[in-house]
């Protein structure tokens, strides 16, 4: 299969907190009758809707995906290392972290995979805010009580919530997202979640949602805190106005904005994943184009090389990869970034 971009089309999924009204992103649909709160961009039941796979779902076709489209780096992992998704909480998630690779491959059915994620803020209604991390002093034993006395919560840290913010939040670290905002999650391929404290919400069903408490503060992270907010680093380059975003061992991710075509190229160790957050216009490779438009995801295989992005509309993008940090460390320092900068994008 000669490598080409390729579009992979979103699954959409309900939560009891999530959104029927999907704009900016995807305001062409209708309205839904079930609040949908994560649309999933990359998970293995997405199919490609364009390129040589098209109609087979990601989950089929990755274990069967040679370097040219995986990488040299990636070859043989057991499924898409990424997960992208976008977010549309219109009432709180559950409090709740999630585990790292260790916890997970002794206690999930999930191949070993924890789950550290970042997200971007897309929209951001005035007051919106999260809440990441706990705050100083935080116990087991007086996080336990809280959880018992339903004030979990309080012990989190509040952060305001504005457009093209950035937060890190690796294994370990308790948060919550709440209402007013639109996110970008990428992630590592991972569904764990252990919930704490659920509002005492009810389902459809009138049953309430499972709590996973003794999980949950056997992985927490007690202490020092290494999630937060994080200030990304924008550099102008030609046409392109790039902003390096976080960077660790799992992803890393830039945002790309620009009015003119650009060229890029992908590089042989890894494939890319361009998500489209705002704009129109053609990806050119080879001899070949395709239309894009906002709220798309592409799948760039390792092997394509040289490709231009060609807008017609002013054009916003996440790109994401699994890097190889010393890589990605020198490509910032070349870049002119400085150290204490670099400390805070490349998380180990």
């Amino acid at each position: 299969m000669k490598p080409a971009p390729s579009r992979l089309a979103p699954i959409f999924v309900p939560r009891i907190w999530g959104a029927r009204d999907l704009a900016p992103l995807f305001d062409k649909l209708p309205s839904s009758a079930e609040p949908i709160g994560e649309v999933w961009l990359t998970g293995e039941q997405c199919k490609f809707a364009s390129g040589p796979f098209a109609g087979r779902a990601v989950g089929e076709a990755w274990p069967n995906l040679t370097a040219e489209w995986t990488g040299t780096a990636l070859q043989g992992m057991p499924r898409i290392p990424l997960l992208v998704k976008f977010i549309f909480p219109e009432q709180k998630l559950s409090v709740q972290v999630h585990p790292d690779d260790e916890y997970a491959r002794l206690h999930e059915d999930e191949g070993g995979a924890g789950k550290t994620e970042m997200w971007y803020a897309v929209t951001a209604r005035e007051g919106a805010e999260l809440l990441l991390g706990l705050e100083p002093g935080v116990t087991r034993e007086n996080f336990e009580a809280a959880i018992a006395e339903g004030t979990a919560e309080r012990h989190l840290k509040a952060l305001p919530v504005h457009a093209r913010d950035v937060f890190f939040v690796p294994a370990g670290t308790a948060h919550t997202i709440g209402p007013g905002m639109v996110l970008c999650e990428v992630q590592q391929h991972s569904d764990v979640t252990y919930r704490v404290f659920d509002y005492n919400r009810v389902q459809a069903d009138g049953t309430s949602r499972p709590l996973h408490i003794r999980q949950a503060l056997e992985v927490l992270c007690f202490g020092e805190q290494n999630g937060g907010k994080i200030d990304s680093v924008k550099i102008r380059r030609g046409d392109l106005t790039k902003s390096y975003l976080a960077a660790c061992r799992y992803f890393a991710a830039e945002h790309w904005e620009f009015s003119r075509p650009i060229a890029a190229a992908t590089s042989p160790e890894r494939f890319e994943l361009l998500i489209l957050l705002s704009g129109q216009g053609q990806f050119q490779w080879a001899s070949e184009s395709a239309p894009y438009d906002k709220a798309q995801a592409w799948f760039l295989p390792a092997a394509l090389g040289a490709y231009k992005v060609v807008p017609q509309t002013a054009t916003t993008l996440l790109r994401a990869t699994v890097p190889n940090l010393q890589q990605f460390a020198r490509e910032l320092a070349a870049s002119g970034v400085d150290e204490a900068a670099r400390a805070l994008l490349v998380r180990g």
